[in-house]
């Protein structure tokens, strides 16, 4: 028998992939599921007891929680990435840590196929083909919900006459968890004009008093909140949603184009990942030069945009990369951060490489290391160009 590798979620779609695949075609089926800080151990146990119920010949979990950080998010903090200013890239970004460790599982295994059960109406089937028809050239890519057109209906009345006693009953609202943030998606996400309510958002706000918090970055990486150092920023940032995320903040939804040109909105909820990139980029407003900031923005925007629409291989990114971390050499210090219900504020933030010193001169008071002399000449030369520009232009048109 041929065997195939099926990134496997446990959900519908996946679970029609598993017996299809293996009753339909004839494969040998091996599921794989990829955690990126989503599920709990008891969901991961749910997860591989499906698998194995619908007779799969073997289910493995990976952990790339830890990976997905060390490769993925710690550039989208670096870059303070907020896709259409508004989106952190909580699906986009995971999703290419689950496709390169799938490929990496498929070539272990020395499979014949790999399969995902991506539809045809999304970004992920982009993402998941691009990684796998790089990293695993030649072996066959099965998508059976895109290539059959499934209708829900369909695939519950297939699972029903395999003796798939499952339930499937639709939720009124799709959550996919992250450690880099949750997608939250339903009727009012499928049309132009409509906000979530608040029972469909998966934490529920139950803060209500103001609280403060002091994160602590080291060369651009979260490793302390409130004094507290943890071991890798992973733990750090599941620490902080504890905190932050009972106060509804970090809630949006996000209007984006999808790579295969339509238009799509899905709402969020990452209440650590957007404190952290606010706070993180008022630390770089003080100790990074304008020219560093400038052309950081620059390159951030392109490395979000190129990440989310599955380029993750290229080696562009990799150089990128390179100047993002280069940039944080300096990126160290804490910010102060009050948390309120649907908001919060940054305070300020200490750092010994804060560039705003007052041994310098006091923005609108008072300049310790220059002379009025020197700003006079300084505005003159400044200035020079566009000043023979104009005359130039003033005299051509008498």
């Amino acid at each position: 028998m041929k065997k195939v590798i099926l990134a496997f979620s446990g959900g519908l779609d996946t679970s029609y992939c598993a017996k299809y695949l293996s009753e339909d075609l004839g494969y040998e089926v091996h599921t794989l599921t990829i955690n990126t800080g989503g599920f709990s151990p008891a969901e991961l146990a749910d997860i591989e007891k499906r698998a194995l119920g619908l007779g799969v010949a073997s289910h493995k979990t990976v952990e790339e929680t830890r990976n997905y950080y060390d490769k993925v998010i710690r550039f989208l903090i670096y870059g303070n990435v907020l896709k259409n200013a508004t989106y952190p890239l909580s699906v986009s970004a995971e999703r290419m840590s689950q496709a390169l460790a799938t490929a990496n599982y498929a070539r272990a295994m020395k499979a014949d196929a790999v399969a995902h059960g991506s539809t045809g109406a999304g970004n992920d089937q982009v993402r998941f083909d691009i990684i796998l028809q790089i990293l695993v050239p030649g072996l066959e890519i099965i998508t059976p919900i895109r290539d059959k057109r499934l209708s829900r209906e369909a695939e519950i009345d297939y699972l029903k006459s395999k003796g798939v006693a499952f339930n499937f009953e639709k939720a009124k609202y799709s959550i996919n968890k992250g450690l880099w943030g949750t997608s939250v998606g339903g009727r009012e996400t499928l049309q132009s004009m409509g906000m979530l309510p608040e029972e469909a958002w998966p934490t529920q706000v139950t803060k209500t008093a103001a609280e403060e918090v002091v994160l602590t970055f080291d060369k651009g990486e979260l490793t302390g909140i409130n004094g507290k150092k943890f071991d890798h920023p992973t733990l750090a940032i599941q620490h902080l949603q504890e905190i932050a995320g009972p106060f509804g903040v970090g809630r949006d939804i996000h209007v984006g184009d999808t790579i295969i040109g339509i238009k799509g909105r899905v709402g969020f909820e990452a209440a650590a990942p957007v404190v952290i990139l606010k706070a993180h980029h008022a630390l770089e407003k003080h100790v990074l030069t304008k020219w560093q900031l400038s052309w950081k923005d620059q390159l951030a925007q392109f490395y979000g945009n190129w990440l989310h629409e599955g380029q993750y291989l290229d080696p562009v990114m990799r150089d990128i990369e390179a100047y993002l971390e280069s940039a944080q050499q300096h990126v160290s210090g804490s910010v102060s951060v009050t948390l309120l219900p649907h908001r919060f504020v940054i305070n300020g933030i200490e750092s010994k490489y804060d560039l705003m010193s007052s041994k310098f001169g006091k923005y609108g008071e008072m300049n310790l290391g220059w002379t009025g002399d020197d700003v006079k000449g300084f505005t003159k030369i400044f200035g020079n160009q566009v000043g023979i520009y104009h005359q130039v232009k003033a005299e051509a048109e008498k």
